[in-house]
């Protein structure tokens, strides 16, 4: 069913009585030409983009919970491009060109909203960095612009500017940067996959990857082994573990990020505002909720939760440049679990397994990236080859030193 305003008159004149669900529950097959294990983001937009743009339609995507309440369900559904290292400012300028027509290519309402991505500045080596960044955006023909006090005071005039440690110099823009909602995102990859011939299993966690002879045959999981031709492994936070049972050490830790959701409250913010003097950033939803989270939790986990000096670090960082945010009440906040890197940059790739392939290592950046992921995924899958605009995004060039260390902080995750 094709989801318009004349689906709608339909079924308004049917009391709402035909609506099918948005895909199918299936049975697993014995065996299928492709198996995804993950059914977040990256997962699905692999399935979606394989039938899509390949033609290939004996997929399954397995996913150990239900769609949407992973990774993909838990982050701050910030979208943007505004990065400075070769390696990666191709890669996500392209993942947000397919953001900009996401929507109507999966015929879903993923609430794509382009309403600029902020980043604050509050000293003149942070303003020299920033500066540097937008050059470096502009030669690959990404716009950006950097913005005085003054621009910045009449874009976000609430913010504190005169702080005493953190004073607001000015800020680095990307108008075209923005939010989308983050489950929807999910559930409509899934459909779009499904209405493919896709195979969505839910509730299947795998418990092994079978190799043999040096070649993937397929899972094991908790409804039996489903056999397969090729494997991608896209776990996010979940994907040592699984990469483990492969025989698999990979160069990246887990570690759980908190978000946060405050009351409802009248337009305030007009864009996300990242804070320079720490890894803050915020932006309002749809309905009304500030969405803010800052950095990570201080150790390895593999938990969806957080703990309290995590919450006290972010609301402190909050505090330093919107004082107004302690009139808000806090309604939730849960944890993700983030696959941090060696150099806080992603890996897709092969491995020396025959029919094994990654998706992983996206440390802060994943859902940004969701679009961009799926679609050079589902290239290397199909065709065994590297998309060109992930040809920087090796698993092996931890070992040649061909890093793509956007921070610049070294081989340490929780640091990106």
């Amino acid at each position: 069913m094709k989801y318009s305003i004349f689906s709608l008159i339909h079924q308004a004149f049917r009391q709402q009585q035909d609506w099918k669900p948005a895909w199918r529950e299936p049975e697993p097959k014995r065996e299928y030409d492709i198996i995804i294990i993950g059914g977040g983001g990256h997962g699905l937009a692999t399935a979606y983009y394989l039938a899509k743009e390949h033609g290939l339609r004996n997929i399954a995507v397995v996913e150990k919970g239900y769609i949407g309440g992973g990774s993909v369900g838990r982050n701050t559904t910030i979208v943007r491009s505004n990065y400075q290292e070769p390696g990666n400012i191709p890669f996500y300028e392209w993942s947000l060109k397919l953001w900009e027509g996401l929507e109507q290519d999966f015929n879903y309402n993923a609430m794509m909203s382009q309403r600029g991505v902020l980043n604050l500045y509050h000293s003149d080596s942070r303003r020299d960095a920033y500066a540097r960044r937008g050059n470096a955006m502009m030669m690959h023909g990404v716009k950006a612009d950097l913005l005085d006090r003054d621009g910045v005071r009449a874009l976000v005039p609430f913010l504190d500017f005169e702080n005493g440690r953190f004073p607001i110099q000015g800020g680095l823009l990307q108008k075209r940067g923005g939010t989308a909602r983050h489950d929807a995102v999910a559930w409509g990859f899934a459909r779009g996959a499904d209405s493919r011939g896709v195979d969505i299993l839910q509730n299947t966690e795998v418990k092994q990857i079978r190799v043999e002879n040096g070649r993937t045959i397929g899972v094991e999981t908790n409804r039996g082994f489903i056999g397969a031709k090729k494997i991608g492994l896209a776990a996010a936070g979940n994907t040592t573990r699984v990469a483990e049972t492969a025989g698999l050490r990979l160069p990246i830790e887990s570690y759980v990020l908190q978000a946060f959701v405050t009351e409802a409250i009248k337009p305030l913010i007009p864009c996300v505002v990242t804070f320079g003097g720490g890894h803050f950033y915020i932006s309002q939803s749809d309905k009304g909720g500030l969405v803010f989270g800052a950095s990570l939790d201080g150790y390895t986990s593999y938990a969806a939760r957080g703990n309290l000096p995590g919450v006290e670090d972010t609301i402190e960082e909050a505090m330093a440049i919107m004082p107004g945010i302690s009139r808000v009440r806090l309604l939730r906040h849960w944890g993700g679990i983030m696959d941090m890197s060696m150099d806080g940059s992603p890996i897709i790739d092969k491995t020396h397994i025959d029919g094994l392939y990654l998706n992983c290592g996206w440390c802060y950046g994943g859902f940004k990236a969701t679009p961009g992921s799926g679609w050079c995924f589902a290239h290397l899958i199909a065709t065994n080859e590297t998309h060109p605009n992930a040809k920087a995004l090796r698993l092996d060039r931890f070992a040649t030193g061909h890093v793509i260390d956007e921070s610049g902080t070294g081989a340490q995750p929780n640091l990106h």
